[in-house]
């Protein structure tokens, strides 16, 4: 049974952030949040960090200003997911607005890989670039650069990925994460390292005089896509993500989105008008990244850049048909995951490292954090990568790093690993095909090393109980409408009902009728069927259902435990 764990509020922050006019029951869901300074809430485009302080945004200005001015060919070179395709988006609409001549390559995941690989390099030179632009990828590109280079291409690399030991010999490198860089925001997703190069080479171009007589290029009008990928991409929303991912959605509100991210939107049934941080993590999102996990990114990357609405709204209804596809394709991969595991008890073990012949490669993601999340361990699941290789997607919990977990793998045991790269909490990686056991043994010694048998309990952390005068509509409005997400988890909070009524709805869901001093509400348990007590300790969260029109109060139950002992 997970431990129910209240999150510490800080009264000092909460006084601080009132005395601002910020309303007393967020002022404490915010400092429960570690926020102590009213300017940490601050989401106006002007309170963004400069783009002054990331190493080498300058000197990415003038590269790209002189392409300009040279009218030389640029392509731009993306990653096959949400962020790659908002970041390769957000370069080719920002590019071409400032007179720039610029296409775009993304790999195949299936074909090519990931990131700037001598093959991609090959191919990407077809079209005669001058200058080729890395997004969210090229960081560990040295064999791809050297391959540029030798053919005669400048690379200008942006990523966010951590360096590693060694750095591509590249023109020029713009990652918050390399050494020496001082941006305060190290969790930029590849879209907002992208948008950051962008403002910085608008402002080479101003000093340069190229807008003169007529209107400056508005970027601000791409923050649907930098709040698209930043969510996506599940980055910390630190102070300058937030402001990134509340300016994107204002627009999005406000009915000034791109085609293609209103199209997505209504492919999904969905209203730009109302859109919150789920939507684009849970809606819009996953119908993107199907387009790289199944199929070619080059259908959401048309998606986002195109002006043509009907174009844009083709492209969308495609992309939801491959995330259907791609979501029966996740049950059916569940499933045979959890029957591999029946017979392992995952008490015994820190981590989980499986593999299927028939599990598809653009799905073993989402099926590695379905496992993370049901056994809380750090899980890699890999497909095959044809007759020589196995590709692994990881998910990590809290308490182990999971690129440096990767990182000490591979210098404790050479040629155990082809290639490896990722973040904290997702990661990828290539080894060779008789190899898993190998590999599943050297993750495990560092897993137990990292983590101690109480990370392995899985906790559920709260803000509290709320009085019946919170529990309305008012307060969940200001709820929806803020942003929270990687980081800065959204409020989940705790209390005791009666169960009234409970009936199953759509096979795998619970419709509730729930109780507590008098007061009825009405409440949702998706994901499980099974019947609840009498009387319930609950996690919930408040939650808007909408019908005809009208929006009503709706608890989502994410967590119950009988309140009767046993």
């Amino acid at each position: 049974m997970p431990e129910i764990l209240h999150r510490p509020v800080d009264a000092e922050s909460v006084a601080r952030l009132v005395a601002t006019g910020c309303d007393p029951r967020l002022a404490r869901l915010y400092a429960a949040r570690g926020v102590a300074d009213p300017g940490e809430l601050s989401t106006t485009f002007a309170s963004l960090v400069s783009p002054d302080r990331l190493l080498n945004a300058d000197h990415a200005a003038r590269l790209l200003a002189d392409a300009i001015e040279r009218r030389e060919h640029l392509v731009i070179v993306a990653d096959y997911d949400a962020d790659g395709a908002t970041a390769c988006a957000v370069g080719l609409r920002a590019l071409r607005s400032m007179g720039a001549i610029v296409d775009s390559f993304v790999p195949n995941r299936f074909e090519h890989g990931y990131g700037l690989t001598p093959e991609i390099v090959k191919e990407a030179a077809a079209l005669k670039p001058s200058l080729l632009i890395t997004v969210d990828n090229g960081i560990a590109a040295v064999a791809g650069v050297d391959a540029a280079n030798a053919l005669g291409m400048r690379v200008l690399v942006t990523d966010h990925h951590l360096p590693g030991s060694e750095l591509p010999r590249a023109e020029c490198i713009v990652n918050p994460n390399q050494a020496g860089c001082t941006f305060p925001s190290k969790h930029l997703a590849g879209v907002g390292v992208i948008f950051y190069v962008m403002l910085a080479l608008r402002g080479e171009l101003r000093r340069r005089g190229a807008f003169a007589g007529k209107p400056e290029p508005q970027l601000a009008e791409l923050l649907d896509l930098v709040a698209l990928g930043t969510v996506a991409d599940v980055v910390r929303l630190d102070t300058n993500n937030r402001i990134l991912v509340t300016q994107g959605l204002a627009r999005i509100r406000g009915g000034k989105a791109s085609p293609g991210v209103r199209a997505l939107f209504e492919a999904a049934g969905r209203m730009p008008r109302r859109a919150t941080v789920y939507d684009l993590a849970f809606v819009v999102g996953p119908r993107l990244n199907a387009a790289g996990r199944l199929d070619d990114m080059s259908l959401g990357i048309e998606c986002l850049s195109t002006d043509n609405e009907e174009r844009a709204a083709e492209l969308a209804a495609n992309l939801d048909k491959l995330n259907r596809e791609r979501r029966e394709i996740e049950v059916d991969m569940v499933e045979s995951a959890l029957k591999l595991l029946e017979s392992v008890d995952p008490g015994e073990g820190y981590s989980l490292s499986v593999h299927r012949p028939d599990w598809h490669g653009g799905v073993v993601g989402i099926l590695a954090s379905r496992l993370k999340d049901r056994f809380h361990r750090p899980v890699f699941a890999f497909a095959q990568d044809g007759a020589a290789f196995l590709k692994g997607s990881g998910r990590s919990i809290h308490g182990l790093h999971l690129r440096d977990a990767l990182d000490l793998v591979d210098k404790r045991n050479p040629g155990l690993l082809e290639r490896f790269g990722g973040h904290a909490a997702a990661a990828g990686v290539t080894i060779p095909a008789g190899r898993l056991a190998d590999f599943a043994a050297a993750f495990e010694a560092v897993a137990r090393e990292a983590l101690t048998a109480a990370d392995l309990e899985r906790r559920i952390d709260v803000d509290g109980e709320l009085t019946a005068q919170d529990m309305g509509g008012d307060f969940a409005r200001l709820l929806r409408d803020a942003v929270w997400g990687q980081g800065f988890p959204e409020p989940r909070f705790v209390g005791t009902f009666e169960v009234a009524s409970q009936r199953v709805v759509g096979e795998r869901h619970v419709k509730l009728a729930l109780k507590r001093g008098g007061r009825g509400y009405p409440a949702m348990r998706f994901g499980s069927a099974d019947p609840l007590p009498a009387s319930v300790v609950a996690v919930y969260r408040l939650d808007l259902n909408e019908y005809l029109g009208e929006e009503s109060l709706q608890l989502t139950i994410e967590h119950w435990e009988s309140a009767t002992p046993s």
